[in-house]
């Protein structure tokens, strides 16, 4: 299992500084999400040979690694000449992971919660092009749902992952859209063993509930948003306890797949860079200690 660092919350740092920040704080690995010089959200990649120079100098001097790619593209429409343009993208991105050495892609479904049929439609429309791709280079995509997508349930989710019977394609459970996964349940154990053997990645963070009253609250009411957090651990109102038991029972620690190799698990956590010096380690210690036996 590789435990890796999304580097969302420190990327202002650049890149080198961000490298080193990750290896300080004890990581071998690096979740690299969306980076406005490498592989921004919506746009096009613009990973330039000297950004990549540099990130690849900062692996090697720090023995750190990439576990994987995050992007998050249109690929699922409504509009269509947007996602011709996202599976552009993706064309772009594979190229890049495959420069990189990298064999793992996170991604969203990306579409619109308003029309879910046409984005469904779109969405395998864009895979259909993909797949080949990604099963000639060794890429494992890796979807989750996401709040406000053309589908939010876990199961579902899970369900379209399996319904392309591929080693390429398997799926990322976010903790933090716990709540959005089953509409307020938060019944950890039941989804993760809902998606079994295609749980290839875990994304650690803590959210409240936004289904109970007042957890938020957004003007104007009824406004057409998705409101979430990726808090630290025990800041939130996810079932941990249950989760980690769950992820134990299911030896997610020694799963490891014929495309991309080891399970990963992510230290996800957003909004808050100042809790980083101590989240960050807290994060990885807890992860370590709960499913390594640290």
């Amino acid at each position: 299992m590789k435990i890796a660092f999304d580097v969302d919350v420190i990327r202002d740092l650049g890149i080198t500084k961000m490298v080193h920040q990750v290896a300080d704080w004890g990581y071998k690995y690096i979740e690299q999400s969306p980076h406005p010089q490498i592989n921004p959200f919506y746009k096009h990649p613009k990973a330039g040979r000297e950004i990549m120079t540099e990130y690849k100098n900062a692996l090697k001097a720090t023995g750190v690694e990439i576990s994987s790619f995050i992007v998050v593209y249109r690929w699922s429409g409504p509009d269509e000449l947007r996602r011709q343009a996202a599976v552009k993208n993706w064309k772009r991105m594979i190229e890049i992971a495959v420069e990189m050495g990298v064999q793992v892609i996170n991604t969203e479904l990306s579409g619109n919660p308003n029309e879910p049929e046409i984005c469904e439609e779109m969405f395998y429309r864009s895979m259909e092009e993909l797949l080949p791709i990604v099963e000639r280079e060794g890429i494992r995509i890796e979807i989750q749902s996401h709040p406000w997508d053309f589908c939010e349930l876990n199961n579902e989710t899970a369900d379209i992952v399996k319904s392309f019977r591929s080693e390429n394609v398997k799926y990322v459970y976010s903790v933090p859209h716990t709540f959005f996964y089953d509409k307020g349940k938060g019944d950890v154990k039941s989804m993760l063993e809902y998606v079994g053997e295609d749980l290839s990645h875990v994304l650690i963070a803590d959210t409240m509930n936004h289904t109970k009253h007042c957890r938020y609250i957004v003007n104007p009411p009824g406004v057409d948003a998705a409101v979430h957090q990726h808090v630290g651990v025990g800041e939130g109102e996810v079932d941990f306890t249950t989760l980690f038991k769950t992820l134990r029972e299911m030896d997610f620690a020694n799963r490891t797949y014929k495309v991309g190799g080891d399970a990963i698990i992510a230290s996800a956590l957003f909004g808050y860079p100042e809790k980083m010096k101590y989240q960050a380690v807290e994060t990885r210690e807890m992860i370590e200690r709960e499913l390594l036996g640290k």
